[in-house]
């Protein structure tokens, strides 16, 4: 998920375990009695306000409110209240119920049970064929769904086949055996299945709505949601307003009556916190991070690592970054320790892998270029830079493209220094708004990107799946079969040692190919009122404003 500047307490939940091997013949159930999997726990004696309503800065305007559309993290803080899938991310990044209440799979089979008291804001109930109508869509070629290769990463049932218009939709794996019990079928085994039915991109919609109104059917007059909140306004530009669901199936346990998301960051954002007009932040621009911390504390600046990885994307089709030696000069030639704690310098780390350390668990280990001195990355950089047939006389010239963004233009313009000093190579700049950055990195409409990758889930199969050649995320266009060997491997791996040593192979291929140059893995600081409670900070950020309450001040 493409992040832009830029978990949830189940303390009552009573997870049981079942196994009997000689009755199930290999079943395997898993029943979570979560009646109240997503309850704000309000201290005993606490002394709320009178008015539950929560301001927050969410970086910029969503470029959409459907979730089959969706692409970064500014619509998926906002469909955590608008919507609720099969499963969530708990507070320590674990997999917890949501709309399915239970779950169990034989061999390649997984069936869902949904909560029967589950409805949509407009009073239909929520059914598994919502589901298959979501999934469908969202893999239908003719959505253009930037994630709609999402379920053929999971392994769904003729997914892949149908992503590339060879099937039609109505033969993906996913079956509603009944109203409320939705069986999904893969073509092999998938060790992280689970993590990757907590984002947004599987979803449900409302067939019937979305059917009628075509795209329209995300404007508040016709939206129909089945999350804690309903959408109440949006104004472009301005503001999307969500309010209290009345028909949510654990309405009863929600607090906030209210949340008002902003498209602001920065120094705007940091002015209305200050004058008391935005009360959970987005990201704090770091110029203002010392003086922040000495002033307000860690009470109301709260510093947390993100899930997520900033890197220079190469066309990999586009002539000279197709040559692996201009990709791998680019990226041994940035002073990554620099970006990272000068020009950054709130928790923000160096990365030498496109994985993040510690997703999913697992600790992968960064290649040979880390242990390098920065004298030797540059004396290789320009080494390669020369076999590739630049020099002094003939400089390599290209233009990076990056979001109007205040602190990646500083990264930019350090990164752009860099490789002028170090290699003697000129790159200009282009700014362009948001959306348009996307769709050009999507594209592949450009020569050189910077960008971001959120987490989709808690693992590192989320990152290192961008670059499978059928990944409709891979922008950076790369291919190798041998790379896709091995994560397919991953895959069906029967032991956490085993996926370790597979995904531990596919960084090191990335390490030698250099699709992209990862430049830092982001930390992030988050202005937050003392008063308002509830915020799970996760490594994938403020996630449900379900759990949040405000205290009388």
């Amino acid at each position: 998920m493409h992040i832009e500047r830029d978990k949830t307490l189940i303390r009552d939940i009573d997870v049981k375990y079942s196994f009997n091997g000689k009755k199930l013949a290999g079943l395997i159930l898993l029943a979570l009695n979560a009646t109240i999997a997503q309850a704000a726990e309000v201290p005993t004696g606490a002394k709320l306000a009178p008015v539950q309503e929560l301001v927050r800065a969410n970086g910029y305007e969503p470029a959409t409110l459907d979730p089959n559309l969706a692409e970064s993290n500014v619509e998926f803080y906002i469909f955590n209240d608008l919507f609720e899938g099969l499963l969530r991310v708990g507070k320590e990044g674990e997999v917890i119920p949501a709309l399915a209440q239970k779950w169990e799979h034989q061999g390649n089979v997984w069936t869902f049970h949904l909560r029967p008291q589950a409805k949509w804001s407009n009073g239909d109930p929520v059914t598994a064929d919502d589901f298959v109508y979501s999934w469908r869509r969202l893999t239908d070629p003719k959505t253009a769904s930037p994630y709609g290769s999402y379920l053929a990463s999971a392994y769904v049932l003729n997914a892949a086949a149908i992503n590339a218009g060879s099937k039609p939709p109505s033969e993906l794996g996913v079956k509603a055996l009944d109203a409320h019990t939705l069986q999904v079928t893969l073509s092999e085994p998938n060790a992280y299945l689970l993590k990757q039915l907590v984002h947004f991109p599987v979803l449900p919609v409302n067939r019937k709505v979305v059917e009628q109104y075509g795209k329209n059917w995300t404007q508040p007059a016709h939206f129909v949601g089945n999350g804690a909140f309903r959408l109440s306004e949006w104004v472009v530009n301005e503001k999307v307003v969500v309010e209290r669901n009345p028909l949510y199936w654990d309405n009863a346990n929600t607090v906030l009556n209210k949340v008002t998301f902003l498209p602001i960051q920065g120094f705007p954002e940091v002015a209305r916190f200050r004058a008391g007009e935005v009360e959970l932040g987005y990201t704090t621009p770091p110029e203002l991070y010392q003086q922040l911390k000495k002033t307000l504390g860690d009470q109301q600046l709260v510093t947390y690592p993100l899930l997520s990885t900033s890197y220079f994307a190469f066309n990999n089709r586009q002539t000279p970054f197709n040559d692996v030696r201009v990709r791998q000069a680019l990226n041994l030639a940035l002073d990554k320790e620099i970006i990272a704690g000068k020009v950054l310098g709130y928790g923000q780390q160096p990365a030498w892998t496109f994985t993040p350390t510690g997703a999913g668990g697992y600790r992968l280990q960064a290649g040979a270029a880390a242990g390098l001195t920065p004298e030797q990355r540059h004396a290789q950089a320009k080494q390669l830079l020369a076999e590739a047939g630049f020099n002094a006389e003939h400089p390599l010239r290209f233009t990076v493209l990056y979001s109007n963004d205040a602190t990646i233009k500083k990264i930019v313009i350090a990164a752009a220094a860099m490789w002028k000093k170090n290699l003697g190579v000129e790159a200009g700049m282009q700014s362009q708004e948001r959306k348009v950055t996307l769709d050009n990195i999507n594209r592949g409409q450009y020569s050189v990107a910077f960008t971001r990758w959120l987490a989709d889930y808690d693992d590192p199969s989320t990152f290192l799946n961008v670059f499978r050649a059928d990944s409709s995320e891979n922008s950076p266009k790369y291919r190798n079969p041998e790379y896709d060997r091995i994560l397919h491997q991953a895959t069906a791996a029967p032991t956490p040692q085993q996926v370790q040593q597979y995904f531990q192979q596919a960084e090191a291929v990335l390490a030698v190919d250099t699709p992209v140059a990862p430049v830092y893995y982001e930390g992030n600081a988050t202005l937050i009122k003392p008063y308002v409670k509830g915020i799970d900070f996760t490594r994938q950020g403020a996630l449900y404003d379900k759990n949040v309450y405000i205290l009388a001040h």
